[in-house]
């Protein structure tokens, strides 16, 4: 007999049911169920925003599993220790804060306006490699400044061996095992920090450190003096592939967007068209202007957020939302249903961009808004993700209408397997008059 104050488990909920449907399966959940429900025995879904954001706050209760897809490579010097890590994030934090995303806007601004203009017309394309490519140009040029050309094919690679590592598999592999797939992510890792660790000796051996973010790591802290390269090295592959892998997937959904509301779309051109002739010339200044876009960005993030599920795990037993959690229980966060949550979101269905317009919507007010994460693992990039987005928009909508292709088939498939993307998605691009 279950414990009486057990999160209620859904009727024909389980793993399997799981794996032909997780969105079906999350929204019947949280209509059913509530706030919290039992997927299988010790296995739960925050559901909801208000213990959504609970789960993601309490990371002493619910960690983040240390799980990371590019871990530290084998050295006779060994790893870098739990506090290098950790001050190599603080250093990585330096250069990804709003305040440093908000001075480098004309550095982000000419490549967003570039991939518009190259954008054929008249035609069918499938638009996710272009912008992943656009993406890959702004986070690499970000991190790494004048070296980005070097760095950026590396980059590329990456991305690859995270795509061969998380397809579908008939087999659960234990981490020691070196698959095939893991083989490939070493090799491409290893080329990787080759191509870096010369970068990062010249840097510093002739003092030009650089303003980017690669150039705050090398900075000494007053406090702890220089982050060992090895620290440097094996933080950098995993934050470089993240900052634009996760924001081509919004990228997708937003073009799409874009499509399938012309006015909304119409809106954002408006905007745009006050940018400066000149993508290099604009400020922080000119992004904050685009105020519907920027919601226009945000609401689509609400209703498909890439990272749609997040994985955490009871410490020890705890409550959440009136009900004891066991620990060593796995706790599946949903922002994709905590959005959806009509007690935060009026109409939560609905395209309605201007909600983050007034007031009452505001993104600050906890569980409303999780498409980055909150509490102590929240994206550190999600200043440059909104920023690549809010400009891609912008000048996409600025130059073209966009449609989705004739016909009855779909113009994309969905997936939900590593997050929430519009697999194939293929539009068509006319020039506004």
């Amino acid at each position: 007999m279950g414990r009486m104050n057990e999160p209620p488990r859904l009727p024909e909920g389980s793993f399997a049911a799981w794996s032909r449907d997780r969105l079906a399966l999350a929204r019947r959940g949280a209509d059913e169920c509530g706030d919290v429900w039992q997927l299988e025995p010790g296995v739960y879904v925050a559901a909801t925003a208000e213990p959504c954001e609970a789960v993601l706050r309490r990371a002493q209760d619910f960690p983040k599993a240390s799980s990371p897809l590019f871990p530290p490579l084998k050295r006779s010097s060994g790893a870098p220790t739990r506090e290098e890590r950790a001050r190599a994030h603080a250093a990585r934090m330096r250069g990804l804060r709003p305040q440093a995303v908000a001075a480098r806007i004309g550095e982000i601004a000419p490549t967003a306006a570039r991939f518009a203009d190259q954008w054929p017309t008249g035609q069918d394309i499938e638009v996710l490699p272009p912008v992943r490519h656009a993406l890959a140009e702004i986070g690499v040029s970000y991190l790494f400044s004048e070296d980005a050309p070097t760095l950026l094919p590396f980059a590329s690679q990456l991305f690859l061996a995270r795509e061969v590592l998380v397809r579908p598999s008939r087999w659960v592999w234990p981490r020691w095992i070196p698959t095939p797939a893991r083989r490939f992510r070493t090799r491409q890792q290893v080329a990787f920090i080759n191509a870096l660790q010369p970068i990062v000796r010249r840097r510093r051996s002739s003092g030009r450190l650089g303003d980017d973010m690669l150039g705050q790591m090398l900075r000494p802290s007053a406090h702890y003096g220089l982050l060992p390269e090895e620290a440097i090295l094996d933080t950098l592959p995993g934050i470089t592939v993240a900052t634009f892998e996760t924001p081509s997937r919004a990228a997708g959904w937003i073009l799409l967007h874009l499509a399938r509301h012309p006015r909304a779309a119409d809106r954002v051109a408006a905007e745009a068209a006050l940018l400066p002739a000149d993508p290099s010339a604009t400020t922080s200044t000119d992004l904050d202007r685009l105020q519907y876009t920027q919601a226009l960005v945000r609401e689509v993030l609400r209703l498909h957020p890439p990272s749609w599920l997040l994985t955490r795990r009871a410490r020890r037993q705890t409550q959440l939302a009136g009900y004891t959690i066991d620990a060593g229980s796995t706790v599946l966060v949903c922002p994709y249903t905590a959005h959806r949550d009509a007690r935060e979101h009026s109409d939560p269905d609905q395209f309605q961009p201007e909600r983050w317009l007034d007031d009452s919507g505001s993104p600050a007010k906890p569980g409303v808004f999780l498409s980055f994460g909150t509490g102590p693992h929240g994206c550190e990039g999600a200043a440059l993700a909104m920023a690549m987005l809010t400009l891609l928009t912008a000048q996409t909508a600025r130059h073209y209408h966009l449609s989705e292709p004739p016909g009855p088939e779909p113009s994309y498939q969905v997936t939900t397997l590593e997050g929430l993307a519009t697999v194939g998605l293929r539009l068509r691009a006319t020039l506004r008059s």
